[in-house]
């Protein structure tokens, strides 16, 4: 039943979904190892579609620690649900996103064909993406202190097998632990930081964090400021949305030698200067076997701008504050802490020959 799956790796040799995946996870890892060492074998010995092309191939690992897909699922505020997911979790409290379809596997796994199930090793029901998590999915209805993200949260079943993705999880964990310190210095329960989740989404967006249908506001300075660009639009740099969404690129588009000024009215003290930079989205990052090698980064990606200058406008001047040589950030932060009448970033190289790169958002405190 696995052969469809010959160039995804081996996730179709999973047990569990009939018995107690806490309890009997000895006995369940046992079947796993002899399943996993049958299927090696079938492979590299008896397969008549594949036995040719793995004939140099060599074990050299195998897991002995089960993944564990779903066991222990938390009941939040609110449940998470596939009607959640399909209606786009256009929640005023999401926190968090998905964007992965909701894969039901069915519980008998591997043996599902020996069984007699017509039923394929995974059941795609498409979901959209991305779609919104919401915050009361993130702590207990029932515990006054529990938070909790990733593959124990407040979902059923169907919802959990769209959210339990890795991506996701991180997201919901950023979500978590943001939230968990607003609790902390509110002096409050987590439950109570739900009164406060404007400040929450804004705290996630300016750590750049992405919340669908969310923009991220910015304060008076940035917003009264006047931007003068050497080439195109540059008001993309401060319209809330910090990435390429549905088309739009949401950027101000340059090269290098190209610079982008932000003038005050008038002086202002200003702490920080913040720039949200192109790390290409667009392309792929997964580092998988499965993947040639040519889709996938292994060095910090040509748009990246690596070399890059930050300027003040000081008494009607532009000096040097920050000459960055060999940045590979995305969201990157640097000090300020005077009076000053405006700021000046100028693009030197970026890390590889591109056309273009864009810049996300450009702002100060």
């Amino acid at each position: 039943g696995g052969h469809r799956y010959w160039g995804m790796g081996y996730w179709w040799v999973e047990l569990g979904g009939e018995q107690d995946s806490i309890h009997d996870a000895e006995r369940v890892k046992d079947e796993l190892l002899r399943i996993s060492f049958g299927v090696w074998d079938h492979i590299k010995n008896h397969c008549p579609e594949h036995k040719e092309a793995a004939a140099n191939w060599a074990l050299e690992w195998m897991q002995f620690l089960p993944a564990k897909r779903e066991s222990r699922r938390y009941v939040g505020a609110h449940v998470l649900t596939q009607n959640d997911i399909l209606a786009e979790g256009r929640f005023d409290d999401l926190v968090a996103y998905g964007g992965w379809a909701m894969d039901d596997h069915p519980p008998h796994g591997f043996w599902g064909p020996k069984r007699g199930s017509q039923l394929p090793a995974a059941v795609f029901h498409e979901a959209p993406s991305p779609y919104g998590i919401p915050y009361r999915c993130l702590y207990a209805r029932d515990v006054p202190n529990l938070m909790f993200a990733g593959r124990c949260h407040s979902a059923t079943h169907l919802a959990m097998s769209s959210t339990r993705v890795m991506g996701t999880g991180c997201s919901m964990g950023q979500a978590v632990g943001t939230a968990a310190a607003m609790a902390v210095r509110l002096g409050v329960e987590p439950a109570a930081v739900l009164d406060h989740i404007d400040e929450l989404q804004q705290t996630l967006l300016r750590d750049d964090c992405y919340l669908p249908w969310v923009r991220q506001r910015f304060g008076p300075i940035t917003t009264a400021a006047r931007l003068e660009a050497s080439q195109g639009d540059p008001e993309g740099v401060r319209d809330g949305v910090n990435r390429p969404v549905a088309g739009e690129a949401h950027a101000w588009r340059h090269g290098a030698g190209d610079g982008l000024a932000m003038l005050f009215p008038g002086p202002a003290r200003v702490e920080q200067v913040t720039l949200i930079a192109d790390s290409a989205l667009h392309k792929n990052p997964q580092m998988s076997y499965h993947q040639p090698p040519q889709t996938q980064r292994s060095a910090p990606p040509d748009e990246m701008p690596k070399a890059f200058r930050v300027d003040a406008l000081v008494g009607g001047r532009w000096r040097q504050l920050h000459t960055v040589s060999d940045s590979h950030q995305r969201l990157v932060r640097l000090p300020v802490g005077r009076e000053i009448e405006g700021v000046r970033y100028t693009l030197q190289a970026t890390w590889g020959p591109c056309e273009a790169t864009n810049l996300y958002a450009f702002y100060v405190d």
